[in-house]
């Protein structure tokens, strides 16, 4: 995410439960090995918490189209700009919660029907990537996000 200006956290969304609509939050608790508090994926293995840039959104609409809103993804976390870090084991640190790449996200499959026609294809690699929680405490819009050396 190295690039001349803060990447910081511009969005938060938490969805309680499968298909189930985001709702956007200012500051979510997230807690180590489990997620966030209030998530449907809180408590799972490795899916912890789902971060996207900006950046690859832009890059996306203008393949769809159309303007695609960061709840529409269904993303946890979105960044200002940059990009996410998609290598498996790579870490990151948003406010101060430290995070470590499991794998990249894959769109979902309903983005087609929830965006229109082409929406999935458009996000193909441009999704972001699944992170488990090495450390918890706060996720805030406005934080920075930082690499973390391993």
């Amino acid at each position: 995410m190295s690039v001349t200006e803060p990447v910081t956290v511009v969005a938060l969304h938490v969805a309680p439960g499968a298909r189930l609509p985001v709702k956007s939050v200012d500051r979510v608790t997230v807690e180590a090995g489990k997620g966030i508090v209030g998530d449907r994926y809180h408590g799972t293995k490795h899916r912890h918490v789902s971060v996207q840039s900006a950046t690859a959104l832009a890059e996306a609409a203008e393949l769809f189209g159309s303007p695609i809103d960061a709840a529409g993804t269904r993303r946890n976390v979105t960044v200002s700009h940059g990009d996410v870090p998609r290598q498996p084991g790579d870490r990151i640190r948003v406010g101060d919660v430290l995070l470590e790449v499991v794998r990249v996200a894959a769109p979902c499959k309903l983005l087609d029907d929830t965006l229109g026609r082409g929406a999935l294809e458009a996000l193909r690699r441009r999704a972001g990537s699944i992170f488990r929680v090495l450390e918890g405490g706060t996720i805030a819009v406005g934080d920075p996000v930082a690499d973390e050396e391993t």
